[in-house]
């Protein structure tokens, strides 16, 4: 990635202010600066970084919610092979195992805001405005021309350092580790950048390469469009960006709305360098704006745009900067919302993680029993499961799900997926569920009921209330009560 060379000490923008003393500048070309450059005053304001947080409590929940997960839903993702159905979930991909240390890394990173969009219409620049790094050593580059060929990762260090995909991927501590898949030349063009900053002690900032439309995808050397969903599954907001320049939309920006699909409630459009155009101009590309993305964002209701100028320099004269001014404020707080609801948004998240593992274990059940009982002494094996998969619902193996466990409907997963499924997982290899038990450590059903109906929504609970989300022993060890198995038929 290009930076622009050191100018001396980095500034004191890395606590939330950008303070043009630092670097030695003489008095009148600390007038000059002054006077072009933005106040950002109302962005340590507005995220709340000077403000102290508990740590305490919020390592303790996330202690206790890791060991939810590891104790009550991962056994049974294990136990039924999960993670070769759903490739989006906590890290996991077919032709992997996941390990411990991957997982707490998932489950304790932080939130993570994506940039995406047109290239050089200011998502770099906009990254630099809210961390102060202008003129620093680690600022992102910008320019008039595509300047951001990596996919760049800001986040929280103890020193300032730069550290290589490669890198990034083989630390099981970070959540990180999945991006292997993707093959060296895409690890070529990952970096990440560490720095002390208050604002990323909270949150984890990712640029993007700017889409290129009379570019070919495969000329990247990596698959783009795959990397792009990788990050998309993973972010808590997604901010996607726009300039009055680069309204058009081609196969790549269609493309990448229709990975969007399903998390409309994370984007947010930004019209950026609103202030480079005469307000009557500005309702003009707005319309435009909107006439534009309307077929591709097919929900009832759109994504918030947010107008303004995202950089550090004061607006140009003559315009809105009132209105810019509000709008910037408005983002910030909905930064800050998705920094405040970091853990209930883990929480919320593992729980529905939970649920899904659960409806695919009672599906592979169904599949398993189903099969047992149409295997006679004379039957092909081979003959017998072909039949099953491929017409699941003459066997009645959804609706009987349906029935039984006051599953909705909307959440069972594609049934085709389970023809590829089965194709990898012989089903002679699972157990039904009525023999996943034991004394000691009781059955997996009961353990991942229990999670999702009980200790989750108490953890949510306990930090709601601002109780301290200790796990209590009776949580831990089941108060000694014999293990009981409410799915072995009577």
């Amino acid at each position: 990635m290009g930076r622009r060379g050191s100018l001396g000490k980095i500034s004191s923008g890395f606590e939330g202010s950008f303070n043009v003393c630092a670097f030695g500048f003489s008095a009148e070309e600390e007038a000059v600066l002054e006077s072009i450059l933005r106040d950002r005053s109302h962005i340590e304001e507005t995220l709340r970084l000077a403000a102290d947080e508990k740590a305490g409590d919020y390592a303790a929940a996330l202690q206790r919610l890791r060991k939810i997960y590891h104790n009550s839903i991962r056994p049974m993702e294990q136990a039924y092979k999960y993670n070769e159905l759903r490739q989006h979930e906590i890290s996991a991909y077919p032709g992997r195992t996941l390990g411990d240390s991957a997982t707490d890394g998932e489950i304790t990173s932080k939130p993570m805001v994506l940039f995406l969009g047109p290239w050089s219409v200011g998502k770099s620049s906009m990254i630099n405005y809210l961390l102060g790094l202008l003129d620093t050593p680690y600022q992102l580059y910008t320019g008039a021309e595509p300047t951001t060929s990596e996919f760049t990762v800001i986040m929280h260090g103890e020193k300032i350092r730069t550290v290589e995909g490669i890198v990034m991927a083989a630390d099981s501590s970070r959540s990180f580790s999945p991006l292997e898949k993707f093959g060296q030349n895409f690890l070529e063009k990952l970096v990440g950048i560490e720095m002390p900053h208050k604002l990323l002690e909270r949150v984890t900032f990712v640029d993007t390469p700017g889409i290129i439309e009379n570019r070919k995808q495969q000329e990247r050397g990596y698959p783009f469009n795959d990397v792009c969903q990788w990050f998309i599954d993973r972010a808590d907001l997604i901010f996607v960006v726009f300039d009055p320049t680069k309204l058009d939309v081609g196969l790549e920006l269609e493309m990448l709305f229709r990975q969007l699909k399903g998390r409309e409630s994370q984007i947010r459009i930004i019209l950026n360098k609103a202030d480079s155009l005469a307000t009557q101009d500005l309702m003009r590309v707005y319309g435009a704006l909107f006439w534009s993305l309307a077929p591709l964002i097919n929900v009832t209701e759109p994504p918030r745009v947010y107008v303004s100028s995202f950089w550090p320099y004061d607006y140009a004269p003559d315009t809105s900067r009132d209105l810019f001014k509000r709008e910037e404020i408005s983002l910030l707080e909905d930064l800050n919302q998705v920094i405040e609801n970091r853990l209930e948004n883990k929480i919320a998240f593992i729980r529905q993680h939970g649920i899904r593992v659960r409806i695919h274990a009672l599906l592979v059940d169904r599949y398993v029993q189903t099969f047992k009982e149409k295997m006679s002494f004379f039957s092909d094996p081979e003959l017998v499961f072909k039949e099953i998969v491929e017409d699941p619902d003459k066997f009645y193996i959804f609706k009987s799900i349906l029935a039984k466990t006051n599953v909705s409907k909307f959440d069972l997963p594609n049934r085709d997926a389970y023809r590829d499924f089965f194709g990898i997982n012989p089903v002679s290899s699972f157990k039904q569920l009525s023999a996943q038990c034991s004394y000691i450590g009781g059955c997996l059903l009961e353990k991942i009921e229990r999670a999702i109906t009980h200790e989750l929504p108490s953890l949510l609970s306990s930090i709601n209330s601002g109780k301290n989300p200790t796990l209590s022993s009776c949580e831990a060890t089941g108060c000694g009560e014999k293990p009981k198995n409410r799915y072995r038929r009577n």
